[in-house]
């Protein structure tokens, strides 16, 4: 089964990552950091975690949010990344 999203009265099919950052939009509890990383992989913003217990996820525009990698993330870093991937 196949979900759209109508945006400006335009159809468009709505893919893993994109459901994804919907749902975090509206219940930014108990996500993992692989969630986040999907979703900023579709939304071209890179992260780095060497090692650490933080992953850091960079906009183009040079942008930072570090996230604590610990299972689960924490509302308030969620709502931050959704925040990051809107541009805001």
């Amino acid at each position: 089964m196949l979900t759209y999203n109508i945006t400006r009265n335009t159809i468009i099919p709505m893919n893993m990552a994109a459901k994804l950052l919907e749902a975090m939009r509206s219940h930014p509890m108990d996500w993992r950091i692989e969630q986040l990383q999907t979703v900023a992989r579709q939304h071209d913003i890179d992260w780095r975690q060497d090692g650490t217990s933080h992953c850091v996820f960079i906009r183009a525009d040079g942008k930072t949010l570090p996230v604590p990698a610990h299972r689960p993330v924490k509302p308030v870093y969620v709502k931050k990344f959704v925040a990051l991937v809107n541009g805001d």
